[in-house]
């Protein structure tokens, strides 16, 4: 048998047909190592199948037996039934049958037939006396090749229509018997894991017991994040080797600005400006990340870092992913700048405004290193491209920078050497997030909310509870407030069983007439959408009936109400977002939630936005719930993908690797020695693959 190499195209195996190769190739895996690392999902041991069940069961089954019979039913509507009886191998007369169904799903009757042995996966539920499981996963096991898929721990694969588990595992099988694993390089530092990876690939596919395969996952998820971690050691590495400039200005304009706010500072904030301020006046770039709760003043520290910037000489920006956070930036800074006379530019696609503000302080001196363009910047995505006035440019505000790619954060920060950057997101961020995605940045935590903030309180309702709710926030806007009715739509959807703001829009007017009513969504035009949002700011409207393109940078201190209909259908940090647009003044706030969902999944989600307003556990619970393959995109981290580890189960091996790959850059920063030449190789080829995804 040929000698296979991870990097062989599956096309170029001779035991493997053509055909198959091509199946295999359109599934996204077209060489023995995409072959091999596609894990399985689960396993199923078929050295001992379960008993064939007695009654209902919460958990699932793993069953062996023989096909008595297949019959195909025909349902009303035109619907077919495919239902297979089975039992268990030495069967009595008074053994248990166990009958599985499929709906529409006609293939299954072309592939079983009576007399063959079938091994079932699924929860047995009983119905009209008999026990059936609704579409489980089957294997058919007579054939060729038996020991591969009976009388072991049997690996269960994620696959698509056409590609079976049999098929499957026996070119896993093959492809294994045909590598010199032996000869496999280890990836990993001895002193993190000494498991030979030739073997951890071996078992994480077939292994001899499950300790084995725990032996096995644990090497190659350290591998993973190990990988992960060398990525992210070289980016930083690379950052803290660029030469930098001294951005950071004496403090006077930052003073003033503090002293004509309204309130203090909180604890955290002054100590988030120290640690900013420091990396400004140091001689290499800052590269920081500003983290915090919804309402815990990111927005204050950012303005305090362009002050410090902008009395430097030096210009400083801030980027924000919409038109309507960008506009709310630079309304903010206009507000909160004006006694400082500073030159304010807005740059959006519709959009360029400067204030007319001059370039000299109110004692008659020129501000110092201050230059005829903007001195302060505040756009959208136009801030990447020529004509934004980026010429000195000296830090970088990277707001919502989850919603940023990392091509698109270089391309900003390229448009001057070497400038200082501070990424914020106003969402809170697990650790585990803080060692991955943010790994190359320092970290800023806001963890201290201010004082002069008003209480929110969450509710969840169902739906026969509206007519309450829209009596309440009627009692509300006549005593003056304002409020946001949020849904989930902007149109009406024949697939989504979801309201439509805009169809929502015409029931609210009639509901809170004579008070005002305006519609705001993502596809109204720019002009329209600032006229709307001006009525709103100015106290004209009292209720925004919106979808969540209100999520981020709408700040009305007397918007007091927010009813989300449909609330399920949002993402759960997405909800503490929108939440977050009421509470910002004084007063008492009330966030209504208005939901008819009975999943689990949707009820945890809902029930955790009633019980906390802490976004640090909201943060934690969203992780949990939506996995972390949905937030460590590839496109947006630029980091490798994660097949096997898990970010939240696995935290202590994302701390070995971090501690390993720490040690390892500590000895030798540019990896020179011989010895530490793969991790080079490693670094490279991470970083081709990453920007090949995200290009």
């Amino acid at each position: 048998m040929t000698v296979l190499q991870l990097e062989t195209p599956l096309k170029d195996i001779s035991w493997l047909l053509p055909q198959r190769a091509r199946q295999f190739e359109r599934f996204g895996i077209a060489t023995v190592e995409e072959l091999l690392t596609h894990y399985p999902k689960r396993y199923e041991d078929r050295r001992t199948f379960d008993h064939f069940p007695s009654g209902e069961s919460d958990m699932p089954v793993c069953v062996c037996g023989t096909v008595l019979g297949v019959a195909v039913k025909r349902l009303r509507g035109g619907k077919t039934m495919v239902e297979v009886t089975i039992e268990e191998e030495m069967a009595t007369a008074l053994s248990p049958r166990l009958i599985c169904r499929w709906f529409n799903v006609y293939h299954v009757q072309k592939m079983i037939a009576t007399g063959q042995k079938l091994i079932v996966f699924g929860k047995p539920k009983e119905r009209g006396g008999k026990l059936s499981i609704d579409h489980p996963e089957f294997e058919i096991v007579e054939g060729e090749e038996l020991s591969i898929h009976v009388n072991r721990i049997a690996p269960i694969y994620r696959l698509t229509e056409g590609i079976t588990q049999r098929m499957y595992r026996a070119a896993v099988f093959r492809a294994l018997e045909g590598l010199d694993l032996p000869a496999f390089r280890d990836r990993l530092p001895r002193d993190l894991d000494a498991t030979p990876y030739g073997i951890a690939l071996r078992h994480i596919h077939f292994p001899d017991s499950d300790a084995d395969r725990e032996a096995a996952r644990r090497h190659l998820v350290l591998g993973e994040f190990f990988a992960m971690q060398l990525f992210v050691g070289a980016r930083r590495a690379d950052s803290v080797s660029r030469p930098g400039q001294n951005h950071c200005g004496p403090g006077a304009l930052m003073e003033r600005f503090h002293v004509g706010l309204p309130f203090s500072l909180t604890g955290a904030q002054k100590r988030t400006i120290g640690e900013i301020r420091g990396d400004l006046a140091a001689p290499r770039p800052m590269n920081r990340l500003l983290h915090g709760d919804v309402g815990s003043g990111k927005t204050l520290v950012a303005l305090s870092a362009m002050l410090l910037c902008v009395e430097s000489g030096a210009q400083a920006a801030l980027m924000a992913p919409t038109q309507i956070l960008a506009e709310q930036h630079y309304l903010n800074c206009k507000r909160w700048l004006a006694p400082l006379g500073l030159n304010i530019a807005l740059r959006t696609g519709s959009k360029r405004t400067e204030t007319a503000m001059p370039l000299f302080d109110h004692s008659g001196a020129r501000m110092p290193g201050a230059t005829a363009g903007p001195q302060i910047i505040v756009g959208t995505h136009a801030l990447l491209y020529e004509g934004a006035g980026l010429d000195n440019l000296g830090l970088a505000v990277i707001d919502e920078q989850h919603k940023f790619g990392v091509l698109q954060r270089a391309r900003l920060i390229g448009q001057s050497t070497a400038p200082d950057v501070l990424v914020m997101t106003a969402t809170p961020i697990p650790r585990t997030l803080t060692m991955t995605v943010y790994g190359d940045l320092d970290v800023s935590t806001l963890d201290e909310m201010p004082a002069h903030r008003g209480k929110i309180i969450t509710a969840l309702r169902d739906t026969s509870k509206l007519p309450d709710a829209a009596a309440f926030i009627r009692k509300e806007l006549e005593a003056g407030r304002q409020a946001y009715i949020v849904y989930p739509l902007i149109d009406e959807s024949d697939k989504l069983e979801a309201k439509a703001a805009a169809q929502e829009f015409e029931k609210w007017q009639k509901l809170l007439s004579p008070l005002r009513c305006e519609l705001l969504h993502g596809r109204i035009d720019p002009a329209e959408k600032d006229a709307v949002m001006e009525k709103f700011r100015s106290g004209q409207a009292k209720a925004l009936i919106a979808t969540s393109v209100i999520e981020v940078g709408i700040d009305v201190p007397n918007a007091t109400i927010m009813l989300i209909e449909n609330a399920e259908r949002f993402g759960l940090a997405q909800l503490h977002q929108l939440r977050g647009r009421i509470g910002r003044g004084t007063q008492k706030s009330w966030c209504i939630l208005i939901s008819d969902a009975t999943d689990a999944p949707a009820l945890e989600k809902l029930n955790t936005m009633e019980e906390t307003a802490d976004g640090f556990k909201i943060a934690e619970a969203d992780l949990r719930l939506r996995g972390p393959g949905d937030i460590l995109g590839t496109a947006q981290s630029g980091l490798p993908p994660l097949k096997l580890g898990n970010l939240l189960d696995d935290q202590a091996w994302m701390r070995a690797a971090r501690a390993a790959a720490t040690r390892l850059f500590q000895s030798d920063p540019k990896l020179d020695r011989p010895e530490h030449r793969p991790y080079r190789d490693l670094i490279t080829s991470q970083r081709k693959l990453t920007l090949a995804q995200i290009s």
